[in-house]
């Protein structure tokens, strides 16, 4: 079940498309989730893929999925650390600012707004939604849109393609490892 959610929930990632993917997790145990979040680490890790929980309630887990070399990239982008120094975060490491973001998690009834930052989205709607208290968007789809609806539009015809493509080849038997594509390195 845990690599049909997968499939379902972060084929962009996956496919080397987006920084990163959420998604729920039911669990039966504590060991149970600690042993399948392992598992996809040593599976997937080597084509780039690290798994991490980024918040446990009850039976639940909130499972974020990501390619640590674009989140690097994404996090040294111009005007994000100007962004996430307003919300405490010093270290800009990927380990860092994750810790940092696991810790707001924690602490928040909701998301913090920054995540956004953490999946790859683009900062101008980052911050058009902090602004706006999301509200007032442009667009809706995988993120709620504020500035180049246009180019957003794009990216989620093609991350929406890639998810049911993804989704089909998984049904008819396609290994979630034969999905992954690995990371380039540089």
């Amino acid at each position: 079940m845990i690599e049909e959610k997968l499939v379902q929930h972060c084929a962009p990632t996956l496919a080397g498309m987006k920084t990163a993917n959420l998604f729920n997790l039911s669990f039966d145990s504590e060991d149970c989730l600690i042993n399948a979040v392992k598992n996809l680490n040593r599976e997937l890790g080597y084509k780039g893929i690290s798994f991490l929980v980024l918040k446990k309630k009850e039976d639940k887990a909130l499972i974020y999925v990501f390619r640590k070399s674009k989140l690097e990239s994404d996090l040294h982008r111009k005007g994000v650390s100007e962004l996430l120094s307003t919300y405490g975060y010093s270290d800009l490491s990927a380990e860092g600012a994750i810790e940092h973001l696991k810790m707001r998690v924690k602490y928040s009834d909701g998301f913090p707004h920054e995540i956004g930052l953490f999946l790859g989205y683009p900062l101008e709607d980052v911050k058009g939604f902090i602004i706006n208290s999301g509200k007032n968007s442009k667009y809706t789809g995988f993120w709620k849109v504020y500035d180049d609806e246009c180019e957003a539009l794009k990216l989620f015809r093609k991350f929406k393609k890639c998810t049911d493509v993804y989704c089909e080849m998984f049904k008819k038997g396609t290994s979630v490892m034969r999905l992954t594509v690995a990371a380039l390195h540089k």
